[in-house]
């Protein structure tokens, strides 16, 4: 199974219409989830009031945040 079909249940905070993780720890353990799967460096970063998750794919800065308790790419504003 994806990790991008798997439901998160984390705590999670709004920032400028972005679903994000509230830790820093939970964001950090969908981060080493999210490596695994792609194969990629993925780290957790502060965007206002939550935790990304952050890495390169095929060359491009990507970012992930939440909708609807599923991991979904982001733009980073």
């Amino acid at each position: 199974m994806t990790i991008f079909a798997a439901s998160v249940f984390d705590a999670t905070v709004l920032f400028e219409d972005m679903e994000l993780f509230k830790g820093k720890g939970a964001a950090g353990m969908w981060a080493e989830k999210l490596a695994k799967e792609l194969e990629v460096p993925i780290t957790v970063e502060k965007i206002g009031t939550g935790w990304a998750l952050c890495g390169k794919r095929d060359g491009v800065d990507c970012a992930w945040g939440i909708m609807g308790q599923r991991l979904k790419s982001i733009e980073r504003k």
